[in-house]
């Protein structure tokens, strides 16, 4: 009998225990497949933060080391250089990579670092409650905003792939989602793509990726999804921002 389906081995035998409906599995499962058919994960090390990626060492099959809530970017940059021919990537959430992150992340681009970044955008706290993150939709209730997100009090929405798009060193940034087997497909292509241009050196890599989040939304695994497709995606929309060597 052919084989249709196998656990990637780039993650370890063991259960996430990621909330019901949270998108962090897909997207660990599509990071672990794509390291497997790149054959790089004798050279990959990973970077995660505080929030709900901090448990990818229990998950990924390959080095994870855990760094201060917003810096990743640093060690990230600091691993590259002093190991240039490792792959280095970071795994952030809007909290970690948009607000206390913000600097870190700006500059490496602007340095034109040569890692790839993996933003895993659910507009929530996740970990600590779901309260008001910096991608958080104007209107959106969440533990901190009860009433919904108020513009004149707390801004608005932080657009990282646009604002990153218009940095002269970076080479790829692109806003995908994991609601829909079209979307988990072109997922999974632009984080091949993050991986490659930094196998070929071409420069900072950003995939931001629309993730649900059930338990902090209050909703259903199948109401969390359409919410991705009628609320995320208006504000923030799908596409490629920046390939810098697109041909």
């Amino acid at each position: 009998m052919r084989r249709v389906f196998k656990r990637p081995e780039s993650l370890k035998g063991v259960p996430f225990r990621f909330c019901p409906g949270c998108g962090h599995s897909l997207i660990h499962r599509i990071i672990a497949e794509t390291i497997d058919k790149l054959g790089i994960r004798g050279k990959v090390i990973g970077i995660a933060p505080v929030g709900c990626a901090v448990f990818a060492y229990d998950y990924f099959n390959f080095d994870v080391i855990e760094v201060a809530h917003g810096r990743p970017p640093a060690a990230a940059t600091g691993l590259k250089r002093v190991m240039p021919d490792s792959i280095i990537f970071s795994y952030q959430g809007d909290g970690d990579l948009a607000a206390i992150g913000t600097a870190e992340i700006i500059h490496a681009a602007n340095r034109g670092e040569n890692f790839t970044v993996f933003f895993v955008n659910n507009a929530t706290y996740g970990m600590t409650g779901g309260q008001m993150a910096p991608t958080t939709l104007q209107g959106q209730k969440t533990t901190t905003t009860i009433e919904g997100r108020d513009t004149k009090v707390s801004g608005y929405p932080l657009h990282v792939s646009e604002l990153l798009s218009t940095i002269e060193g970076v080479s790829f940034i692109a806003r995908t989602s994991v609601d829909s087997v079209k979307n988990l497909l072109t997922t999974k292509k632009a984080v091949e793509k993050g991986f490659r241009y930094q196998i070929e050196g071409k420069g900072f890599s950003l995939v931001e990726i629309l993730s649900p989040c059930p338990t902090d939304w209050g909703m259903s695994t199948e109401e969390s999804l359409k919410w991705v497709r009628s609320e995320m995606m208006s504000v923030f929309p799908l596409g490629i921002f920046k390939d810098k060597f697109d041909t």
